[in-house]
């Protein structure tokens, strides 16, 4: 926790942009952040919505180090900010935080993964098209 400082978003507020530098992560304590995904020629579509407890940002993790998605606060955030760089650096020394850290986040990709294919499909596949698997 020596790495972690407090931040706070207002509603509306972009916290992030597709295609950005990740070098940070949060965990959210309070609020909601909307998770979106560029469509092109369209509006961003929302893929998945966070809230407490959540972690927010897992590129950081993942060289070249560039946001997949975007995010944006839907509510009045806090959270729990950590410097990407400082956790990497931690991480090369302890291997087994760093071995449990991507586990983690493994699970996290994962998630936002199939919530991103559920809502793109729910928003441009044709009446009918099925479920996920």
């Amino acid at each position: 926790m020596s790495l972690v400082r407090e931040v706070s978003f207002e509603i509306d507020e972009r916290i992030f942009n597709e295609g950005g530098k990740a070098d940070r992560f949060w965990i959210i304590h309070t609020g909601t952040v909307a998770l979106d995904l560029h469509v092109p020629g369209r509006r961003a579509a929302v893929v998945e919505t966070l809230g407490a407890g959540e972690l927010l940002g897992w590129s950081w993790l993942v060289p070249p180090h560039r946001w997949h998605l975007g995010a944006q606060a839907s509510s009045p955030v806090r959270a729990y900010e950590f410097d990407a760089a400082a956790v990497r650096e931690l991480c090369g020394k302890n291997p087994e935080l760093q071995h449990e850290l991507c586990i983690y986040v493994a699970g996290v990709i994962a998630g936002r993964l199939r919530s991103a294919r559920v809502r793109l499909l729910d928003l441009y596949a044709p009446y009918g098209a099925g479920e996920v698997p």
